[in-house]
């Protein structure tokens, strides 16, 4: 088994990954490519490594509609995706690189001890083409028209922005997209991420998805984009992970910016119902970040789950986001409590090893805190923002945090 695979069915248990990378999963986090050819992914596989991350997610890798010249582009995302509107699932020669470029990317991320979750798409076709694919024809697609989100089932059976909906429900259907992932799994991928999850049933991956991924002993996270950990927790049930869009939803509206309340981080992602089950993240190539994004990367790379970084957003080597990971690989084990909640400062611990304290205004603050760490303890700040402080013989200790930061204690 590869190691994110493995680890994400063994976490509950405590198991440590036994294939590629270093760690279970949630240990440190992914780098996610995007609008990125494999043969420049590859070249950046050493840094990511020494970086920190343990796994790297890229771009779907079928043929698809659009090129680089027909992309719309803005300093922070493609507004027009590649890759994302599929006319061969078979065929892994497209505008990132060809097939062998791929497993070339694999392999070297292997060997850096990284694995690869590869984004797959199921659940459309590209838009404009009519419904003469090489594997597809107009009986394979509904034909419900337009998604009206205010009806469940339309969501899942209509068209998402004008493009094709696969009719899963069609066993001929399944037959070739469980070919795309064996595909996949030929290639040496280690997990999957499921695009527009929210837009397929749930019995299709209870059922069938989760399976074929599950027999490659692969990883599973799908891109479920909403707000409701509900309807999260609906696809989670069915043996993925999901994108926590309850927690980035919590942080960009209510809990990172200048008039933001910090106290909406509790409870205020599906990471606390679930934390084995979320992938968490501050921004994507759909999703722009909180105006405080440095202080929610802070929080979601020490607290749990499994977060995800945005290469489009954040480089390599940004030296906070190393020394967060460092943070977390080393210091973030145990589960998350809550040592204090207010508008403009939250504390949490990962019980008995690291305490962390964010503050949104712009000017130092401080708090008294209760710690599992221990009496008369002396605690390093390693996030190199505030000085040590000593635990008193009660377990408690007063904390000074920086104006729209944070720090990261720890024995």
């Amino acid at each position: 088994m590869k190691g994110i695979g493995a680890a994400g069915a063994a976490t509950a248990t405590g198991a440590m990954a036994s294939g590629t990378a270093s760690a279970a999963i949630g240990d440190s986090a992914v780098y996610q490519f995007y609008h990125t050819r494999w043969n420049d992914v590859r070249n950046s596989l050493s840094d990511v490594a020494s970086a920190g991350y343990d796994a790297i997610q890229v771009p779907p890798a079928q043929e698809s509609k659009l090129s680089w010249s027909e992309r719309q582009y803005d300093s922070e995302k493609f507004q027009t995706p590649l890759g994302y509107q599929p006319i061969n699932h078979k065929n892994f020669d497209s505008e990132f690189g060809t097939e062998w470029e791929y497993q070339q990317m694999v392999d070297e991320a292997h060997n850096q001890g990284l694995d690869v979750i590869a984004d797959a798409v199921m659940n459309h076709m590209a838009a404009g083409v009519g419904y003469d694919f090489p594997y597809f024809s107009y009986p394979d697609f509904h034909h419900n028209g337009a998604i009206d989100y205010s009806d469940p089932w339309s969501v899942e059976n209509g068209d998402l922005v004008g493009l094709p909906d696969l009719e899963q429900e069609s066993s001929y259907v399944r037959g070739q997209l469980k070919d795309y992932v064996d595909k996949y799994a030929g290639l040496g991928v280690d997990g999957i991420r499921f695009d527009a999850a929210k837009h397929m049933p749930e019995w299709f991956f209870s059922d069938f998805a989760n399976q074929w991924a599950d027999n490659h002993g692969l990883y599973k996270v799908g891109e479920v984009l909403n707000g409701a950990t509900s309807v999260c927790d609906g696809y989670a049930q069915t043996g993925q992970s999901v994108t926590d869009y309850p927690l980035y939803y919590t942080m960009k509206e209510d809990a990172f910016h200048q008039n933001g309340d910090l106290s909406a981080l509790d409870n205020g992602g599906y990471v606390d119902q679930n934390p084995f089950g979320a992938m968490t993240f501050v921004s994507n190539h759909d999703s722009r970040p909180p105006q405080y994004e440095k202080l929610a990367y802070a929080y979601i790379l020490t607290y749990e789950g499994y977060p995800r970084v945005y290469n489009h957003r954040i480089g390599i080597y940004d030296s906070d986001i190393t020394n967060l990971l460092w943070i977390r690989r080393n210091l973030a084990n145990g589960s998350a409590v809550t040592r204090h909640s207010g508008r403009d400062l939250y504390v949490f611990e990962r019980q008995g090893n690291l305490l962390v304290g964010l503050n949104r205004t712009n000017s130092w603050k401080s708090k008294w805190v209760y710690t599992g760490i221990g009496a008369n303890r002396t605690l390093n700040d390693y996030s190199g923002n505030a000085g040590d402080v000593t635990t008193n013989s009660d377990s408690w200790v007063k904390l000074w945090i920086p104006p729209t930061g944070w720090v990261c204690y720890a024995p």
